[in-house]
């Protein structure tokens, strides 16, 4: 594995979570709602796990706005770094890449989100799952085309 495609596959994350965010504020648009809490949510129990002192009040408060979205960025860089070292730096058929990358960084962010107790999956509509599926699916579709983009074609990494 070299550090190119390593490096690749920070790329491809970022990429990749911006198509997801892209996406999430699409859909408040279309539909009106809200920004979803579970980033701020998630970034203050895990403050609380890691015993992190956040501070108190706004301070707090705006620390975790700022740390949702990190968090966020990070899930979504380390899924695409595992991604290539998954695939040793290869190209991938794109449906099968944005099904692992897509897959890959919902299962990591809404598993890190049950384990912190922010949310239950077993507890939701089907409203709720297309709203997490959409965005993550856009990830993995703009990750999986970037990362076969940055591939020589002769399928050395």
């Amino acid at each position: 594995m070299s550090r190119t495609s390593l490096a690749d596959g920070v790329i491809v994350g970022a990429v990749g979570s911006t198509a997801l965010n892209i996406v999430s504020y699409l859909d408040m648009v279309v539909r009106g709602r809200p920004a979803s809490s579970t980033p701020e949510a998630s970034a203050g129990r895990l403050a609380g796990v890691a015993h992190v002192d956040l501070g108190s009040g706004d301070r707090a408060a705006n620390r975790r706005s700022g740390l949702g979205p990190l968090l966020g960025y990070g899930a979504g860089i380390a899924a695409a770094v595992g991604f290539a070292l998954l695939t040793r730096g290869r190209r991938q058929p794109l449906p099968l890449a944005t099904g692992v990358l897509g897959g890959g960084v919902m299962t990591l962010s809404d598993g890190g989100m049950t384990m912190l107790g922010v949310t239950d999956p077993r507890t939701w509509r089907r409203s709720d799952w297309i709203a997490d599926l959409v965005p993550h699916l856009a990830y993995g579709l703009t990750a999986a085309a970037t990362w076969n983009r940055l591939r020589p074609p002769d399928g050395r990494g």
